[in-house]
């Protein structure tokens, strides 16, 4: 279904991408050295390190896939928002920032080399590099298949030009440009969907009105009439929910491994945290961004819940979503299709442009976290090191093209799933989960060893390939599984959903890496005097005391109030 964009919708998409362009062209006469390209020099204020935060993470695979996640799971979905990452948020804030920032260490991969050795250092470098890529490309694909379903662009044309525009601004202003444009990005997603929510709950009757409505769609699907619009009260077994996932499953695997694995050691949102201009601000700073992302289900997640209600009542609506040839409904697609269906000229042009802003926010965040780790902890450690810094800033932007080029490849994988944050959570539980289980061990045990480290990572990402390899996801009748999907080693256990099997997958590598790092570290011998583990391990760091400061602008008193709030959430939905 292709529409026709008015004057002004054009207008919005044309002063959006000069701004977004000019904040890089503004922004390239202050980066003069590798510490500000990749860095931002550690000179910006926490809220706008908050906002970038966020943003950095409201990505194609946020904003698409949690629309889609929404119309596939129910409100279930709401659990990678209040289980899957505020409590995780917190705890990056008040426990882990000291050690990233007081050890002015330059990505994760660096402090794994300060904290364990060389060889851990590497692995995850490398890992966290193609994971990026993955990551940039899933938004790139979003982005294309959207410009073509809309407006009839070619889909290869279409992921060229995302490409082009993201690296116009990456490669002029860096990080710092990445920043300002991602909270640039953060308000016109704001902007772009509010209207959405607000027409699409007023046609379906209100929030009752909505359950009504979701009770016929969980019923059409062989579940209990209140599976699709409650959060936990279907989760004492995998068969009662759309998800096929249990309660410990969805704790243990989204709200611990998952979750922790992601917020606490992914460098796309720790380097936005690192920018900031002291401790106390990186400490605050995905505090803050916490408070604005426990609202986002209702802008993301409650959209792709009123398209597969109004598809199930497509004759009063005149709204569907479009099948796949496999005969399952493309959920990539709710939001894009609500877009054009509610809103009018004008109205559409914000919210396309809203669209880009959370695709490019996506692109923009993996690009600058793989420049950074690929210059200095792949670049210049193994390849050519002792160079100048120009060089490396030149080999920054270098790899920014490199990164673009990667990713336009790593688009065309995407297209496998019908679900983009099915993708998403299987990338992170090969390389996020496991090296969560590492700096769990490595911040809090100090007997930890880098033979340790190294084996247990290796391990984890072992375990996962092998749970993957023997597992699938329940398919309609007589479709074949890709091996993307699992299953290329041999076929022992179906599951539910893509969801479920990433979950498990997570879990799996997680205790694999916890296990090993623990038997390895016990028999090898610790290399590191406890000074040279001061600042790296908790209980040999100072702890950060700021006189002076009022008790409500502490990061832990703002930590109490973001777990109370998400707490809250939780019971309301339940």
């Amino acid at each position: 279904m292709h529409v026709q964009l008015g004057g002004v919708d054009y207008s919005i998409l044309i002063i959006y991408f000069a701004f977004v362009l000019g904040i890089g062209w503004v922004l390239r006469r202050f980066t003069k050295t590798s510490s500000d390209f990749f860095l931002s020099g550690r000179s910006l204020p926490a809220w706008v390190c908050g906002l970038a935060f966020i943003s950095a993470n409201l990505g194609a695979q946020e904003v698409i896939g949690m629309g889609a996640s929404g119309a596939k799971y129910g409100i279930m979905t709401s659990h990678f928002y209040w289980v899957g990452a505020i409590p995780a948020m917190v705890f990056v804030g008040l426990f882990m920032m000291p050690f990233y920032y007081g050890s002015k260490a330059r990505s994760v991969p660096e402090y794994l080399k300060l904290r364990f050795d060389e060889k851990t250092r590497g692995f995850n470098a490398i890992t966290f590099a193609v994971m990026t890529i993955f990551s940039s490309g899933i938004s790139m694909y979003a982005l294309a298949m959207m410009l073509q379903l809309l407006l009839g662009w070619n889909f290869h044309l279409s992921i060229v030009i995302s490409g082009l525009v993201v690296l116009g601004y990456v490669f002029a202003g860096g990080l710092t440009s990445a920043i300002y444009n991602e909270v640039l990005q953060f308000f016109m997603i704001v902007l772009g969907f509010a209207p959405l929510v607000f027409l699409g709950l007023k046609d379906v009757g209100g929030w009752s009105g909505l359950q009504d409505r979701l009770a016929t769609v969980a019923v059409g699907n062989g579940f209990a009439s209140g599976a699709w619009s409650h959060s936990w009260g279907y989760m004492n077994s995998a068969a009662s929910n759309p998800m096929g996932v249990e309660w410990f499953g969805m704790v243990m695997g989204l709200g611990f491994v998952l979750s922790f694995g992601y917020w606490c050691t992914d460098f796309l949102v720790v380097q936005r945290a690192m920018a900031a201009k002291s401790m106390s601000a990186a400490q605050r700073t995905p505090l803050i961004a916490a408070m604005p992302k426990m609202l986002f289900p209702a802008l993301v997640i409650l959209p792709g819940m009123i398209a597969i209600a109004l598809t199930y009542k497509s004759g009063q609506s005149g709204f569907a979503l479009p099948m796949k040839p496999d005969g399952s409904y493309n959920y990539d697609l709710a939001i894009p299709m609500m877009l054009v269906h509610y809103l009018p000229q004008g109205m559409l042009g914000m919210g396309l442009t809203a669209l880009m802003a959370s695709f490019m926010s996506g692109m923009a965040g993996n690009v600058t976290a793989f420049n950074t780790v690929w210059t200095y902890d792949i670049y210049q450690s193994y390849i050519r090191p002792g160079k100048s810094d120009h060089h490396y800033l030149w080999m920054g932007r270098v790899s920014t093209v490199a990164g673009i080029v990667l990713s336009a490849g790593a688009a065309y994988a995407a297209a496998n799933f019908n679900n983009i944050m099915d993708m998403l959570q299987l990338v992170f539980a090969f390389v996020n989960a496991p090296l969560f289980a590492t700096f769990l061990l490595g911040m809090f045990w100090k007997r930890t060893t880098g033979h340790g480290a190294f084996f247990g990572l290796l391990s984890g990402t072992l375990a996962a390939a092998i749970h993957h390899g023997l597992t699938v996801p329940q398919a309609p009748a007589g479709v074949i599984v890709p091996h993307i999907k699992g299953g290329w080693l041999a076929v022992v256990h179906t599951y539910p959903s893509e969801m479920a099997q990433n979950f498990w997958s997570a879990i799996c590598a997680w205790t694999a890496c916890f296990v090993i790092t623990i038997v390895i570290s016990l028999v090898t011998a610790q290399k590191k005097s406890d000074d040279e583990l001061r600042g790296l391990v908790y209980s040999l760091t100072p702890k950060v005391v700021e006189p002076g400061v009022p008790w409500f602008r502490r990061p832990a008193a703002l930590g109490v109030v973001v777990i109370a709030a998400a707490v809250a959430l939780n019971v309301i939905f339940r």
